[in-house]
């Protein structure tokens, strides 16, 4: 590994833990608080609000300040998205998101920093979730393998 890679490595360790920090601080680890702010009609726990609000700020800032730099501190580009388009896929994934985030309070980033607290919901749900991601990156990339198969075949 190289002195960049290694550099990259510990400044998205760091973030990791300043964010893992940052939700335990904000008591947005506890589902309950979550799903209360998602139960409008019901008890409304706004604080969730202003999690957000604090995030987006923080966001924004490190987009202003990227964009007026040429290029990362330990890369060599930065690494944006290219596609630009609202397709099915990224609809039915944030609904899947959304659902699993209303029916279980967690989303990946508070699931993963309650782990440390060894709750048996949260062991199941991180379980799940990386299931899905696994099973959702064979479902992307088997069409693609077969593809391949069939253009190999055909030579």
């Amino acid at each position: 590994m190289n002195a960049n890679a290694l550099a990259r490595s510990l400044v998205g360790l760091a973030a990791g833990v300043i964010f893992g920090f940052g939700l335990a601080l904000s008591g947005m680890l506890d589902p309950a608080r979550v799903r209360g702010f998602l139960d409008v009609a019901g008890h409304f726990d706004p604080s969730l609000a202003f999690v957000l609000i604090g995030a987006v700020a923080v966001a924004g800032a490190g987009n202003l300040i990227a964009r007026r730099l040429r290029q990362p501190m330990f890369d060599t580009a930065f690494h944006l998205p290219t596609r630009k388009h609202i397709d099915l896929p990224l609809i039915a994934g944030a609904g899947i998101f959304g659902v699993g985030w209303g029916m279980s309070g967690l989303c990946p980033g508070p699931a993963i920093a309650s782990l440390s607290l060894g709750l048996v919901k949260t062991l199941v749900f991180t379980a799940m979730m990386f299931a899905g991601i696994i099973i959702h990156d064979y479902w992307r990339e088997a069409p693609r393998q077969h593809a391949q198969k069939d253009a190999d075949a055909q030579i």
